[in-house]
């Protein structure tokens, strides 16, 4: 289960590709700013593993702030086994940087 870099996501979100894609920072956070994934925040990540079931053999991508609860995400998830999931190294404040930097 390789990480996934801001710029691969970056990439794969302006193709308009489709995977399950989870933000697991609170809802404050997610309000505040977003990429338009499904919000999750990490300690409701166990009471919502039945919603997360039926994709269990996809590609999960989770972000966060800085990925870290993203991290922790992925490794509760793999141990559920869930078998593709991938986080986003340096999460939305590494993604925002990027977006500067081509701007």
């Amino acid at each position: 289960m390789k990480d996934i870099t801001v710029n691969e996501l970056k990439e794969r979100l302006d193709k308009g590709e489709k995977f399950v894609f989870i933000d697991v920072r609170e809802e404050y956070e997610y309000e505040d700013d977003n990429l338009e994934a499904q919000n999750i925040p990490l300690g409701e990540l166990p009471d919502k593993l039945d919603e997360l079931e039926a994709h269990k053999d996809e590609e999960i991508i989770i972000h966060c702030r800085s990925g870290a609860r993203s991290g922790n995400a992925k490794n509760f998830l793999a141990s559920k086994g869930f078998s593709n999931v991938r986080n986003v190294l340096g999460g939305i404040l590494a993604y925002r940087a990027l977006e500067e930097e081509e701007n």
